[in-house]
Order: structure tokens, then sequence, then C-alpha cells
């Protein structure tokens, strides 16, 4: 039988299995090669070994056993990650440690409205066991029915409800965490408030799997709300869409959950490629957004808000249209419609993805600067743009010129990142806004980042991780 440990030595495997189970320690070349692909098939890889632990013993004994022998491993949740940071390399030495059968709800607690859950647990499988308690675990992202919370915890995921929310970061309250050298640091606590030193869970939040594994979490919920409405608005321009969230957000406030700006190309995307997709409005607009507001008293009270805000909006002339809407099953659809865009973007060729933040005033400014400088590049490629534009974060996607060449013009890539990035650092920015570095940015970290900043990065991760075994070749 062909595997794909050859560069792995036979009595290291047999260790390793011998942890796990040999049923959980896949050396098949087709068990395996799963593992080793990832959604954009940008860092295709070859894992020497996949082990998939069933518990937080288990994950100790494989890392203490890889820090001995020198052994590096990738740990690995969901693979949805959209910059390389869950993927082996090709060179076959590396293990991949699926957190997969970590997936049990440890304990929910309605009354200190938190939730203890494995990091193998399935982000939507949480969102459902608050729900069935009347809590809302709110972190929301188009790919939550197969995303695992120490993926998400691990990249300090965002999605379209950071507006009132926050990241991942914000929703944590407390992590158990295998450290390289197989140590556990037990810090499952439920607790709002602690001042007792440096906040060790921050460090292993957004690391990306480079510092530890992490193996469990303590979640922050909060109440159900009773009203959630979700109003689509078509207007002229990103500045009228500013304009729109300031008066949102000043006759909404905290009630105001989400505010995502939509270009009319992912619009045009969505409706021509995605199932079932309608469009929410009668008439075609330049760009579109998406406003959800969420009342804790009543339904009434949050499509009472959502038709305030919009009717004023219209009477000065911010929109064209507007609809808010009237059912479950609509609110599903309207919100269905704005996490399928990126998939949307698929069928029509090669594509450059940018996941960036500027402040949320310089958005229309950038929108317009950033549009010219790939066309220069490029002319005639399409711009692809949206995001949460309520704080800032926009997903700049350019699709290659209808009917054109990928492989000309991916071969553009660098220019057209460089031109997209250098304005996002004009403007104050960051070129990774929720999607983290991994592979992907880890060289534009480098060549960019204050050198004390990375300097602190590596100084930490050493003291971590001296063995250098911890997903190496991502962040820094």
């Amino acid at each position: 039988m062909q595997t794909d440990t050859e560069t792995l030595p036979a009595p290291l495997v047999e260790r390793f299995a011998a942890i796990v189970g040999a049923r959980h320690a896949l050396r098949d070349a087709a068990a395996v090669a799963p593992y080793g692909r990832e959604l954009r098939g940008l860092f295709p890889g070859r894992p020497g070994l996949v082990l998939r632990p069933a518990d937080t013993d288990e994950v100790s004994r494989i890392l203490a056993l890889a820090s001995e022998t020198g052994t590096p491993v990738v740990p690995q949740g969901g693979n949805t990650g959209l910059v390389g940071g869950q993927m082996p390399d090709a060179s076959g030495r590396e293990v991949v440690l699926s957190l997969a059968r970590l997936d049990r709800i440890r304990e929910i607690d309605a009354d200190s409205a938190t939730m203890t859950v494995e990091a193998g647990a399935v982000l939507q499988a949480v969102q459902e066991a608050a729900a069935a308690r009347d809590l809302l675990y709110p972190l929301s992202l188009g790919s939550q029915g197969s995303c695992q919370i120490g993926g998400t915890l691990s990249s300090n995921a965002g999605g379209i409800a950071v507006l009132a929310y926050g990241n991942a970061r914000e929703l944590c309250l407390g992590l158990e965490v295998v450290l390289p050298t197989g140590e556990v640091l037990d810090d499952l606590r439920k607790l709002k408030k602690d001042n007792t030193g440096y906040d060790l869970k921050n460090l292993f939040i957004g690391a990306e799997g480079t510092l530890g594994v992490i193996t469990a979490a303590v979640l922050k919920l909060v109440p159900m709300p009773r009203g959630r409405d979700i109003a689509w608005a078509g207007l002229a321009s990103p500045d009228r869409a500013l304009a729109l969230f300031r008066l949102a957000s000043a006759r909404a406030g905290a009630a105001l959950t989400a505010f995502e700006l939509v270009g009319r190309t992912p619009m045009d995307f969505t409706l021509r490629h995605m199932p079932g997709a309608a469009a929410p409005l009668s008439g075609a607009h330049d760009w579109y957004v998406m406003l959800e507001l969420s009342s804790g008293r009543s339904a009434d009270e949050s499509r009472a808000m959502a038709e305030q805000v919009l009717a004023e909006a219209l009477e000065k002339g911010l929109v064209d249209d507007a609809v808010v809407s009237r059912s479950e099953t609509q609110v599903a659809a309207f919100r269905a419609l704005r996490e399928t865009m990126s998939e949307a973007q698929r069928p029509e060729g090669a594509s450059i993805k940018h996941d960036i933040s500027v402040p949320v005033v310089a958005i229309p400014g950038f929108i317009d600067r950033a549009a010219a400088l790939v066309e220069a590049i490029v002319p005639g490629s399409r711009v692809v743009c949206f995001g949460h534009m309520g704080d800032g974060n926009l997903h700049y996607n350019v699709s290659q010129p209808a009917g054109g060449d990928a492989a000309a013009f991916m071969a553009r890539y660098g220019e057209v990142n460089a031109a997209v990035h250098d304005l996002v650092r004009a403007l104050g920015g960051s070129f990774s806004a929720e999607h983290g570095i991994g592979r992907l940015k880890r060289d534009e970290l480098a060549a960019t980042a204050p050198p004390l900043a990375l300097d602190l990065m590596r100084r930490i991760k050493h003291a971590f991780d001296p063995a250098g075994i911890m997903n190496p070749g991502k962040v820094i």
C-alpha cells in the first residue's frame, strides 16, 4: 500500500500512532490527501501523517513527542482558512493534528451566559446549542457549517456581527491550551473581569497555531434577541452608504448589529451563480447596504427601528430603494445573499483577493482610489468589493477581465496586491483584517511590520516553542 510517510521514520510513525490508535493515525495517501487541500488551491500540501486525537491528554502526548523528536506539527480544524495557516507543506515531514474529534460541548451555564466547548466543535453546532437555551453565540460566518471553534479562535475570526459583538477574541473568556512541550494550560475561566497579570489567552487567540494548540474554550453568550430584522437598501455611492451608517448608528445605537456594503458586481455574480438567490430590490443599483437591527424586547421594535431608519434615509435622499424582511424565512434568505458572495466569485475565473481594513471614514476614498489603481494595472478587471463597512473591513477582490486569460491575469498578482496594500497602509489600515497571516501574507508582514514588533513576536515564539515545531512557516 502506498503511503505518504516516506520521509517520516517508520518507528516514529508507530510511536505517534500508538497515542491515538491505529484507526485515527491516517497514513494512506488517499486518506491524508484531503488534509493537504484547501479551498483556494493556493497551498497544496503533503501530510506525512494525520493524527486525530480524542482528548486533551492525547494532544498533550503528541506534542511532547513532537518536541522530543523535532517533528513539525500543523494543527487543523475545519480547513476553511483562506491564507494557508492550516496547511502542511509538501515535504511529507509534517504531521497534521486534526481537532475534529474534540467536539464536545462540555457545559452551558445559562446563569453565567457561557458555554465551555472543545476546539473541534463546529460553529453552527455551538450556535444551535446556545439557541436551544434561548441564548446567542453571535459569531456569524459563511463557513459556520464546517469551521470549528478552535480555528475561529486561532484566526481571531470576524464575520458580519463584529459591529455589535466583536471578533472571536471578544467572545472568549478562557482557554485550555496544550503547549509545544505537552504542558496543558488550564485557563477555562468564566470571568469577565480578571486583572491578575498577563492575559495569556490573548497570546494564543490569533496566533494561528504557532504557539500551541487550543483544545477548549469558554465562550461568551448573549440573550437571544426577541426581534431581528434585515433590510437591503440600494444607493448610488459609498459616500451615501457612509452617511446611511451614521444615520443608522445614531437612530439605532447598539441595536444596529450588522452593516454590510456590497457593490453591484458581487451582487450580479451572486444572482447569476448561487441557486435560489433572488434580488432583494426591484431594480439594479450601483451599491447596496445590508443592515441588521436587533431588539431584546420584541420583533415589532426591531422592525419599527429598521423602518424608521430607512424612511428617514429615503427622505434625505441617501437611498433610492429599500426593503425590510417580513418573516424569518426572508431574514435567512437576505442573510444568505450576503454570505454566499465569496463562493459566487469562483465561476467568474481567476481572482486576486484582499482582506483589508481602513478607518470607516476612509472607505469611500479607498474604493475610488483602489479602483483606479487596479484598472491601470489590469484594464478591464472587475472589482468585487463587499464587506463589513460598519467595522471598516472590506473584501476587496478583483476578478479577471471577462473572457480574459487567467494565467496572464494572475501574473499581475504581485502588482495588484502591492498597489492595494500600499494604499491601505497610506490610509492607516491593515492588509489582514480577519483572515490572518498564514503563509499567504507572511512575507508582507515581515517586510512591513515595525522591526521591534517583529522582534517581539519572534521572542514570544521562541519562548513558547523553542524546538520550533508548531505550525512552522506561518505568520513569522
